[in-house]
């Protein structure tokens, strides 16, 4: 099948099997996988126009919604979160497109940014993961090994495991408690995060959550059972925006492919929101720190990838 904005030929069975493979395991940790597609779109499909950054968003917005809905439904959306990330995110997408478009057209120097900036967030993943002492540590041990208590009585007893219940939102900090324990962040902190992270997230074409997911868990020491829902919607209300945007733009720029490939990225939709919606399904019964590490793993694999290709 040839999709004409891309430029390439593939079987139409391959953008949603991809996408289902990648989504059903990264939406466990709010990521929807986008950011796993584009450089599968770029290595392996060739498809390394500016609009690939575009057809990525698009399959966000196909491939989300279904994943959400499972988060709402049991409990896990801390609304207010979301809504901090939505607000903060949206101003950057709009600058990251232009900068995508004006900037960093050239694929390779586009994969060195791309790298960059994964290959932080995947080493202070892994940092985190190895380095954790004292009281903090011993703090993540006991709520951990509450949720796995929670899990194996819900598998008994087939009762609903626990939700997730707002105590505060304002202007200063978003307090909500999840399995008895109460965490706090910063709103502030989650509003310039979001801004930096919508940047990135609309000229490498991800929303975001692939960034903002990994920077709630480490950073901010907030569970991924509650931060995968706030960081999966962020990036379906961003990337809304940038489809919209990198199309109404496309007119300005005749010489260069920029407008999403509505069919290539419809096809990859279709597969990432079966994947999604039973990622999301199984997260609960999944321990956090090996969805943690697996995150850690793909994002460094990717970064690496990456980066040394700029080099050599």
């Amino acid at each position: 099948m040839h999709f004409a904005v891309a430029g390439i030929d593939v079987a139409p069975w391959v953008p949603p099997l991809v996408a289902f493979c990648i989504s059903f395991f990264t939406s466990m940790g709010g990521i929807s996988g986008a950011f796993l597609l584009l450089p599968f779109q770029m290595s392996f499909l060739g498809y390394t126009n500016p609009s690939v950054s575009a057809t990525n968003q698009l399959f966000n917005i196909v491939a989300i919604p279904s994943g959400v809905y499972r988060y709402i439904r049991e409990g896990r959306m801390v609304w207010p979160l979301t809504w901090v990330v939505i607000v903060g995110t949206l101003p950057g997408v709009f600058l990251g497109a232009i900068a995508r478009v004006r900037w960093l057209p050239d694929p390779r120097n586009f994969k060195m940014f791309a790298g960059l900036v994964l290959l932080y967030i995947g080493l202070r993943m892994v940092r985190d993961l190895t380095c954790r002492k004292g009281d903090k540590a011993a703090a993540e041990k006991r709520f951990q090994e509450l949720v796995a208590a929670h899990r194996k009585r819900a598998k008994e007893t087939c009762e609903p495991l626990p939700t997730t219940r707002v105590l505060a939102w304002n202007l200063r900090h978003v307090s909500y408690e999840f399995y008895g324990e109460r965490f706090t962040v910063s709103s502030p902190g989650i509003f310039l995060l979001s801004l930096v992270v919508g940047v990135v997230g609309g000229v490498y074409g991800i929303g975001g959550g692939s960034i903002i997911a990994p920077f709630f868990v480490s950073v901010f020491g907030l569970p991924i059972y509650t931060v995968a829902g706030a960081a999966l919607m962020g990036t379906f209300v961003t990337s809304v925006f940038g489809v919209a945007f990198y199309q109404a733009i496309a007119p300005f720029y005749p010489h260069m492919s920029v407008a999403p490939d509505w069919s290539l990225g419809l096809l990859f939709g279709a597969g990432g929101m079966l994947g999604m919606y039973l990622g999301a399904r199984c997260q609960k019964f999944v321990p956090a720190r090996a969805i943690k590490w697996g995150l850690a793993a793909v994002i460094v694999y990717t970064a690496a990838k990456y980066v040394v290709g700029w080099l050599f």
